[in-house]
């Protein structure tokens, strides 16, 4: 069966790290509307936070001209969708850059958890990328039943 969209927003902000905390305040401002519960809101939190830092410090290398851009969506049923996008770096391996702990970080300063975070936190997480061109996550949850 086909889903309803209810509603949905957009927004674009630079890829400098204060835009991080403006990125999870929009997401639980949206996500409200579904009824999730606390847990939830906790979980959308911060899986956004490791999307939108992914973009930042990886796809941009910290490069506050970058743009990212977020799109939700709240269909019926309180199914959600977030996509973060950025037009960076790309990832050349998807598959390795989703295993735990690893990161192209040489700093070490980055744990190389963020894709791990948010497939435990998300009911779903789809990451496409083209190097040179961007990735795209998008995170699916249903809210407001326990997951």
């Amino acid at each position: 069966m086909k889903k309803i969209l209810l509603n949905e927003c957009k927004c674009r902000f630079s890829a400098c790290s204060e835009n991080e905390s403006l990125a999870r305040t929009i997401a639980v401002s949206f996500v409200s509307q579904a009824s999730p519960t606390i847990s939830q809101l906790a979980d959308v939190k911060c899986a956004v936070s490791e999307a939108v830092t992914n973009s930042i410090v990886h796809g941009y290398a910290d490069n506050p001209a970058g743009v990212i851009e977020m799109d939700f969506r709240r269909y019926d049923e309180n199914f959600v969708t977030i996509t973060i996008r950025d037009k960076g770096v790309g990832i050349p391996d998807i598959d390795a850059a989703r295993q735990p702990l690893f990161t192209t970080d040489v700093t070490g300063e980055r744990s190389g958890m963020g894709f791990a975070i948010m497939e435990s936190l998300m009911d779903k997480v789809q990451v496409r990328s083209t190097v040179g061109k961007g990735t795209t996550v998008t995170l699916s949850i249903k809210l407001g039943v326990p997951t």
